[in-house]
């Protein structure tokens, strides 16, 4: 008798290999040919490997896509474009703003089963799909975009990447309230996520990896938005302070880590009396919650009143920094705008906050110094060690106290 809730199909067999068995094939990494780019994949595109490039409508996720289709198809890599949103006359005027043309192949389909088939039939190395919110499954009831369209044509085409060993590029719309336009799942069947954030008020655009099967999740890459396309950013701390404002209180400069790369970034504060009954604490690249206990560390344990008046932060240049050695440089800034008192215009700072108004050791300082020093910064003010060295140019300071008596005296 068959046992209470089995199938009535058995599965077969399948032989194992072994671990050490497994071969990697040399050449699996496909360089884009955009150094920014391929520093957030981990060193370029992964044969058989499916992108997910997620952000909002605008930004500029078709225009990077395109520049890196063009560097493919300029080194011999065939690359399928898939048109779901515009054109082929659109995207053309597109590839010639920003000179990518030799190589690309496009195809203006949004049926996944005809897509399907034009990849078999055409045999490319990259396929770009623009965007996945465009394709339908014609087994399928339901329009493009929604829950049960976007989740069959994803899975469809992940495993005919797996299958055909063709690296795969999907973009994903992301909606107001920063998550990927349809289902969440896609975030689990693809290799890797990849954020495009940025302002349209702002140049600057940050593409950082939020998944990752084949690299860090750590690195970012950051790009200027101009007439001719995006641009690859070679000295981002230089390009992030060349608008920097003289003898304006409220401003630090921070020494913050984007993976492996060190990163000068100036944090703003402007403290207003308040005519609320509830004073408004807002924030723009900075973390509220991170912010509010910044304040409350600021206001008991350095005596810095601050229950009447507005706060308004934020990080110049559109990045954004979720580390905790932002409290240091933040509480700096809040301070000097609430005294009205400018900080030594070649000073910064880093360094985590404690709820005791201790200066926490935080990762890679020596990085941090060496980069603020290579900006020409003759200050940088960091956590004492108990029983180590400070790296050569970084004063220490124990309570952020003691910062504010060294920077604001």
């Amino acid at each position: 008798m068959q046992a209470p809730g089995t199938g009535s199909v058995e599965g077969v067999a399948r032989p194992v290999t072994a671990l050490a068995d497994v071969t990697v094939a040399a050449g699996h990494r496909v360089p884009t040919g955009i150094t920014e780019f391929d520093r957030v994949l981990g060193g370029g595109l992964v044969r058989g490997s499916v992108v997910l490039i997620a952000g909002e409508p605008g930004i500029g996720k078709s225009t990077l896509l395109l520049q890196a289709a063009g560097r493919l198809g300029s080194a011999g890599v065939p690359v399928l474009y898939v048109c779901g949103e515009e054109s082929l006359e659109q995207v053309r005027s597109r590839a010639d703003r920003v000179d990518a043309g030799p190589g690309i192949s496009l195809v203006a389909e949004v049926d996944a089963a005809a897509i399907e088939a034009t990849v078999l039939a055409e045999r490319p190395a990259v396929v770009i799909i623009d965007s996945i919110q465009t394709l339908f499954d014609p087994g399928l009831d339901g329009v493009p975009g929604s829950v049960g369209q976007v989740r069959a044509t994803a899975a469809r085409l992940v495993r005919l990447a797996k299958t055909q060993d063709v690296t795969l590029i999907v973009v994903g719309h992301v909606t107001k309230e920063g998550s990927i336009a349809g289902p969440r799942v896609l975030e689990h069947v693809v290799d890797t996520v990849l954020y495009f954030e940025g302002d349209s008020d702002h140049a600057f655009r940050i593409v950082r990896a939020a998944k990752n099967r084949f690299g860090s999740v750590s690195e970012i890459g950051i790009f200027e938005m101009g007439e001719d396309g995006l641009a690859e950013v070679g000295h981002p701390s230089a390009a992030l302070l060349s608008r920097r404002s003289e003898g304006v209180a409220g401003a630090v400069v921070m020494a913050t880590m984007e993976g492996s790369r060190p990163l000068l970034v100036e944090v703003q504060a402007l403290v207003t009396p308040s005519y609320l009954p509830t004073p408004r604490r807002l924030s723009v690249g900075v973390d509220t919650p991170r912010l509010l206990q910044v304040l409350a560390v600021a206001e008991r344990r350095a005596s810095l009143p601050l229950g009447s008046f507005d706060v308004y932060v934020a990080v110049a240049g559109g990045v954004r920094v979720t580390e905790p050695a932002i409290d240091l440089p933040l509480a700096l800034a809040i301070a000097s705008a609430r005294r009205d008192q400018e900080v030594p215009r070649q000073c910064a700072a880093f360094g985590e906050l404690s709820l005791t108004g201790e200066v926490r050791p935080i990762p890679h300082e020596a990085a941090r110094v060496r980069e603020a020093a290579r900006m020409g910064f003759d200050v940088v003010l960091g956590p004492t060690r108990a029983g180590k060295d400070a790296p050569d140019g970084m004063r220490g300071v124990q309570t952020l106290a003691e910062a504010i008596e060294v920077l604001l005296p």
